[in-house]
């Protein structure tokens, strides 16, 4: 069957145990129906210890929840909403259907933050390698500054030396 919740989707538990709860979608099982949210549904799973390294505990974990009991928060109007579809040209898009905005342009924003953001770090990388390569050709030319210094300091000795013998 065909879905309107993705994974990353933020979504509000409408059924069951949790209802009112809401969480990103961890994943989408078509085949069942099920979905599997965030902090929702937290199952407890006893694990025994099979070695003398491994931890044994009460291990917890989200279980599956059914597609049906779950709707996705719109992004724009912060409200649980059914999904409706529009296709512009070759794209497809899921929209709003309380306040009509599309559900998939917010992902691409933040897409698109991401990408700004990891464009900005790779910026500040170049930035400080341009600086270490500045001081370091600072210093390797106060270096070639002192030997030079120092190379001519001992020409002026041994001219003295040699002035004071003659």
């Amino acid at each position: 069957m065909k879905y309107s919740i993705k994974k990353g989707d933020n979504v509000l538990v409408l059924a069951g145990k949790d209802a009112k709860k809401s969480g990103e979608v961890l994943e989408v099982n078509r085949e069942t129906g099920r979905v599997i949210v965030a902090g929702v549904n937290i199952q407890a799973h006893h694990k025994k210890p099979r070695s003398k390294d491994d931890k044994g505990g009460i291990l917890k974990t989200e279980g599956a929840i059914d597609i049906s009991n779950v709707q996705v928060i719109c992004p724009v109007c912060k409200k649980a909403t059914r999904v409706s579809h529009s296709v512009q040209g070759d794209t497809k898009s899921r929209i709003c259907k309380k306040c009509g905005a599309s559900l998939d342009v917010a992902k691409a924003k933040k897409a698109t933050k991401k990408v700004e953001s990891s464009a900005k770090k790779a910026q500040k990388a170049e930035k400080t390698e341009a600086e270490e390569s500045k001081k370091a050709t600072k210093t390797a030319s106060k270096k070639k500054v002192q030997k030079s210094e120092s190379a001519e300091s001992t020409a002026t000795k041994k001219t003295a030396k040699s002035s004071k013998k003659a």
